[in-house]
């Protein structure tokens, strides 16, 4: 029994029919001859008794019987005709399909973005690619880096919009990100916003030192941002007292503007978050936000992909001047 059953494994893993074949032995039951079958395929005549034998050859039976100058299919011979109608469609219309993403006639592309790039460079990005490839289509998540990151990780994203501050890994240790294709996007100033009634607004200073503000009550932001308050302040020689804790910075900007604290807030935010009632203003020792699209390397060649990295380019590149100091 053993002996059997190991010549039947040997027999299926030499039995390898390619497309070529198939198409053969379909044009042969279509045309009903050698001659006629090779020139519908246009082939030689030679080159179709070849292409034959040597599949007879990976199956090991015969397939065609062949009776003075015609020639009609063996039982085996029609049962590989009959297949290779839908084995041959089906793979006509991989090579379709894939020849359409590649063309960027069709395409799929999962982007996430944190909330200040998706209310400010991912609407454009997204109208750009609309406009120019119609038929490639984009899904958007928002999440903060931690979690794209981590989806980009896993393979349910294509495109992470993140973000790093300076002198600080992408992830701070929270992803991995060995093996990511980072493009930096945009340099984002982060500036202090006081209430208008604080004493550097009042003073009409041009720059706070953040030094001065050992004091102060201090509203952070999400964990990421909070990190980065407490190292800025600590390279200041202080520990911040941090009071309040919220992601949503219209939240922040109402406890600023009510004088409950003071708070660090990137440029790309202020650009969309407004208060009559707080002031900006640049700090010392300055500190930049970088803004990055991450994806894989793989990723980063398929054409719906690299239009839409290619698309944030293009949006960074169009962004506003950095917010200037003063009354928002």
């Amino acid at each position: 029994m053993k002996p059997r059953l190991w010549i039947m494994s040997s027999y299926r893993l030499d039995l390898m029919i390619d497309t070529a074949g198939l198409r053969v032995m379909r044009a042969i039951a279509d045309e009903g001859s050698f001659t006629a079958a090779a020139h519908s395929l246009g082939y030689s005549q030679p080159a179709i008794s070849q292409m034959v034998r040597r599949l007879e050859e990976r199956t090991g039976t015969v397939l065609v019987e062949r009776i003075g100058r015609s020639v009609r299919l063996t039982e085996a011979g029609l049962v590989l005709a009959r297949h290779a109608g839908p084995v041959l469609a089906a793979l006509d219309a991989a090579e379709e399909e894939v020849a359409a993403i590649a063309g960027l006639r069709s395409g799929r592309v999962r982007l996430m973005a944190f909330p200040s790039a998706s209310a400010t460079l991912v609407p454009k990005a997204l109208a750009l690619v609309k406009r120019t490839y119609p038929d490639v289509s984009i899904t958007f998540t928002e999440a903060e880096p931690p979690q794209s990151l981590a989806a980009l990780r896993a393979g349910t994203c294509d495109i992470a919009v993140a973000f790093t501050y300076a002198d600080v890994d992408l992830a701070r240790g929270e992803e991995d990100v060995e093996g990511f294709e980072v493009t930096p996007l945009i340099d984002d100033d982060v500036k202090l916003v006081v209430p208008k009634d604080h004493p550097l607004a009042v003073s009409k200073a041009k720059v706070a030192d953040l030094a001065s503000l050992a004091d102060d009550t201090w509203i952070a932001g999400c964990p990421r941002c909070r990190g980065h308050l407490l190292q800025v302040c600590r390279t200041a020689g202080f520990a911040p007292d941090v009071a309040y804790e919220t992601e949503d910075y219209v939240a922040v900007m109402g406890l600023i503007a009510e004088g409950l604290g003071i708070a660090l807030v990137p440029d790309l935010i202020l650009r969309t978050v407004h208060h009559e009632d707080v002031v900006t203003l640049p700090i010392t020792p300055s500190s930049l936000r970088r803004i990055e699209a991450v994806t894989t390397p793989d990723l980063s060649r398929v054409p719906a992909v690299r239009a839409t990295l290619d698309a944030l380019l293009e949006s960074a590149a169009a962004q506003p001047k950095p917010v200037r100091s003063g009354h928002r």
